[in-house]
């Protein structure tokens, strides 16, 4: 089997959010996002089966010709970083569309060919706003209704005991009901936002721990691997980061000075993970007794980038739980996951089902889409 012909798919129509959307990581200054938009590969081979893959910005042409069942060769070629001239190329899409099509000619969802650990795994509701304490106990109140059993919180005000005390207000309201987790956000340089210094990452980190929380996630920028070790080293909590690592060998500094005690990958974001990057990145942590708790990006191509992650860490026993962005009335599955069949949804457990269809698992809902795209074929 070899790809034959790629096709970039892309919204006709940005998808409106219900309300302007100013995520807490762009800073104060910057303008509000009010809409949303998607692309994807759509990619066809010899033998007749399309593969799936949302698009990351790598020419199609790179796997013109490739077997899919060599997508080791084409990981290693294109994104490892290993060599120069092997990253950079934004080519995570095209390589989950390759597994897509593997597991469609083999007739089973990706995770069980790579060696099933589980069928269902744990997410917590990412938030991405700042709001009043009063609007977060209420919004985290309503998460446990409906079935999580973890949330994460943002930090990014001007002063961060502001953010303490929300954190605080929300621990006190939910008590050992959910478990809170928190996002500094520190690795974001952006206009009209003083980041933290390393001793009020390290005050913060102090507090935080008091407060039992699970996780605190970029206390610090991802380089400063001593600032973010001597933080880890100071708290009982897991210190967590590492969703802008380029390659999955980015994250040995941190490993061996002990600067991240969860590694948060992202199957897409810098485009040279991919489902073979996050597998590799959950070893090395095994190895070194870390856990890997993978970054995953909101948009209307969520459903993509959420079930490639489910695929890869359905086949590893260190991921203790994934990411999911959910803040209503924007970040919710009637504006991200437009584009499939059956949206990914938690169950009264919390837990969501790894996609159980052949390949990434997930199908376009093609009728509704029909009109509302642009095709451009490579």
């Amino acid at each position: 089997m070899k790809v034959t012909r790629v096709e970039v798919v892309r919204a006709r129509e940005p998808i409106p959010l219900p309300e302007p959307w100013q995520p807490a990581w762009r800073g104060p200054v910057s303008e509000p996002i009010t809409s949303f938009d998607f692309a994807f590969y759509r990619v066809y081979t010899d033998e007749g089966i399309v593969g799936i893959g949302p698009y990351t910005g790598a020419p199609p042409d790179l796997v013109k010709g490739v077997n899919p069942f060599h997508v080791g060769e084409f990981w290693d070629s294109h994104m490892s970083g290993k060599r120069s001239g092997t990253s950079g190329k934004g080519a995570a899409g095209l390589e989950i569309a390759l597994w897509d099509l593997i597991g469609k000619a083999a007739q089973q969802p990706i995770y069980k060919l790579l060696g099933a650990c589980r069928d269902r795994i744990l997410v917590y509701a990412a938030t991405s706003r700042l709001l009043t304490k009063e609007q977060h106990i209420q919004q985290v109140m309503d998460f446990a209704k409906v079935g999580f059993k973890a949330v994460k919180l943002r930090l990014h005000r001007p002063n961060p005991l502001e953010d303490l005390e929300v954190v605080e207000a929300v621990k006190e309201a939910v008590g050992d009901q959910m478990l809170i987790l928190v996002d500094a956000n520190q690795n974001h340089a952006v206009e009209g936002y003083s980041p933290w210094s390393r001793s009020t990452a390290l005050r913060m980190a102090r507090k935080l721990d008091e407060l039992e929380v699970y996780f605190l996630e970029e206390p610090l920028p991802r380089v400063d691997v001593e600032g973010l070790a001597e933080v880890a080293s100071s708290v009982d909590m897991f210190i967590a980061g590492g969703e802008h690592s380029p390659t999955f060998y980015d994250f040995r500094e941190h490993l061996l000075l002990g600067a991240y005690d969860i590694l948060q990958p992202d199957v897409i974001l810098t485009g040279n993970i991919g489902i073979i990057g996050l597998r590799k990145v959950a070893m090395i942590a095994e190895y070194f007794g870390r856990l890997v708790i993978p970054h995953v990006c909101s948009g209307g191509a969520f459903p993509l980038f959420l079930a490639a992650t489910l695929q890869a860490m359905a086949t590893v026993e260190n991921c203790p739980m994934v990411e999911y962005p959910h803040d209503p009335p924007i970040l919710t599955p009637e504006t991200m996951q437009r584009m499939v069949k059956e949206p990914l949804w938690i169950d009264r457990e919390g837990l969501v089902a790894v996609p159980a269809k052949p390949g990434l698992g997930v199908e376009l809902d093609e009728e509704s889409l029909e009109g509302k795209v642009v095709v451009t074929a490579e």
